[in-house]
C-alpha cells in the first residue's frame, strides 16, 4: 500500500520537476513497502541511499533553475534543501550504525516533509520561474 498516492494535486506545472517529484514519491513508497513487509536492513539501507542521492540530485537541479532564472527567494529555498539533506543524512548515519530503525514516525516525517515542500515551498517559485522562461 502506497504511503503517498501521486496525483495531480502534487504537480506544480513544471514537467521536469513534476517527474522528479514523482520519483521521490516512488522512493518514499518503496521505503514504506520495505518497512511494512519486513525487509532487511540491507535492502532498506539501499533504498535510503537511493532516496538520499536522488534528493540531492533533485535539489541541485532546482537550484540550477534558481541560478539560471535569478529566483528572488533562492536563499530561503536553498536553506530548506540544506536542512532536509542534513536531517536525512543524520538519520541514514544512525540507521547504518544500527542506532535507528525505519519507523512510522520516520515515514510520517518524510511524507509530511515532501508534501509540504511540494505543495507549499515549491509552488512559491513556479510563477516567478515560469514567467522567466522555465518550464
Amino acid at each position: 500500500m502506497a504511503l503517498i498516492n501521486w496525483g495531480p494535486e502534487y504537480m506544480i506545472g513544471m514537467k521536469t520537476v513534476d517527474g522528479q517529484h514523482e520519483k521521490l514519491v516512488g522512493y518514499i513508497n518503496q521505503l514504506h513497502d520495505a518497512m511494512l513487509t519486513g525487509k532487511g536492513n540491507e535492502e532498506i539501507g539501499q533504498i535510503l541511499t537511493r532516496l538520499v542521492e536522488y534528493t540531492d540530485s533533485h535539489f541541485k537541479f532546482e537550484e540550477r533553475l534558481f541560478d539560471l532564472h535569478k529566483y528572488s527567494h533562492d536563499k530561503e529555498h536553498r536553506r530548506l534543501h540544506t536542512l532536509l539533506v542534513e536531517q536525512v543524512l543524520d538519520f541514514k548515519k544512525k540507521f547504518d550504525a544500527g542506532e535507528a530503525g525505519l519507523t512510522n514516525e520516520v515515514m510520517d516525517f518524510l511524507k509530511n516533509w515532501l508534501r509540504n515542500h511540494i505543495l507549499i515551498e515549491d509552488k512559491k517559485y513556479v510563477g516567478e520561474l515560469t514567467s522567466k522562461g522555465a518550464n
